[in-house]
């Protein structure tokens, strides 16, 4: 297959640039995989397409404020740091803004003075080891200082922090949200749950290697980034234990569709893992674990949009993209969902 197969056309003014005020007023887009029929809904109707016995798996990563912007003592220019991974204490692997301006040894302001930096080496790709010099707490200094690393297509400023964390997220570490998350209230979780769908936590930490653009015309040739995750022993016995009762596992996003494809075995059982997934899925995979997937609408021509491909067929899905276009559907991170159903 080539990158453009999975092509679509979409009109910039399609991509949502704040969050709705209410979390669950966005639309849902309902994608039978099987058939690829489509209808419109909103995303309280979720409830309506989850079942007792069921096992909804949802990614509690946090998204950190790990956009920094500061400057090199005595001159003006930005320099931007985004953060990607925590080497030790004080010690990250970043991405930084112009890499040129950056040489290993180069000191960075941050805020006055509140928070300086070295660029300690340059490892794969041209990623930036930094060392931050700092006193007090970590978290509050980011805290003060950090901006959330929103994608390039959202232009607008991000008043709340908190909007671009799902209501669960716990365990800090991405340098993305997993978005489809962001849709659920606390309320609706509690309706879900009391409906007998077990709700079971996985951890994934986004990295940016899940926004790289493909650039090989094979997609087959693309590499994909790794990226962190944990799956306790109580969330493999909870899924396998769904999966033995006849329910469905259903995946919030991506990310936590990727948790438990790698933490499974080809007979699909799932195992407690920690460590670290480079899963590429695109159509031919064959899905060990999830049954269906609540997902928000990707990019074009990106791995996510192989992904949903890979599940409901790159035709139906296509068509649903056309069909979203058509019914000016709000599209990628602050956008509206779709659920992809047997």
């Amino acid at each position: 297959m080539e990158l453009h197969d999975f092509y679509y056309d979409l009109p910039k003014e399609l991509i949502a640039q704040d969050p709705l005020e209410d979390r669950s007023s966005s639309r849902l887009m309902v994608l039978d995989k099987n058939t690829g029929e489509v209808t419109h809904r909103h995303f309280t109707d979720i409830k309506e397409y989850l079942h007792k016995g069921d096992c909804m798996v949802i990614n509690d990563t946090k998204v950190i404020p790990a956009r920094l912007i500061g400057h090199r003592p005595e001159k003006e220019e930005e320099i931007e740091i985004l953060l990607l991974r925590r080497i030790e204490s004080d010690l990250w692997e970043t991405l930084v803004r112009p890499g040129k301006k950056c040489k290993t040894g180069t000191e960075i302001v941050f805020g006055d003075g509140l928070l300086t930096a070295t660029i300690e080496g340059i490892v794969e790709e041209g990623n930036r080891l930094v060392r931050f010099h700092f006193e007090g707490i970590w978290e509050e200094v980011l805290d003060r200082l950090g901006q959330m690393p929103l994608p390039p297509y959202i232009t607008h400023r991000l008043e709340d922090k908190t909007r671009y964390n799902t209501v669960y997220a716990q365990h800090e570490g991405s340098a993305a949200a997993p978005t489809a998350g962001l849709h659920f209230t606390k309320q609706l979780l509690k309706e879900i749950e009391e409906m007998g769908v077990d709700i079971v936590h996985v951890t994934l930490h986004v990295g940016l290697g899940t926004f790289r653009p493909v650039k090989e015309t094979n997609i087959t040739e693309h590499h994909m980034h790794t990226e962190y995750y944990e799956l306790t022993e109580d969330a493999a016995n909870r899924i396998n234990a769904a999966k033995a009762r006849g329910g469905k596992v259903i995946c919030v996003g991506t990310t936590s569709c990727r948790t438990v494809e790698s933490a499974s075995t080809d007979d699909g059982i799932v195992h407690a893992q920690v460590g670290w997934t480079g899963i590429y899925i695109y159509p031919g995979y064959k899905f060990k674990v999830l049954d269906e997937l609540i997902t928000n609408f990707h990019l074009p021509e990106s791995t996510l949009i192989m992904l949903v491909s890979a599940l409901a067929g790159r035709e139906n899905i296509l068509n649903a993209y056309k069909q979203a276009v058509e019914e000016k559907y709000r599209f990628f991170s602050f956008g509206d969902a779709m659920f992809i159903k047997e």
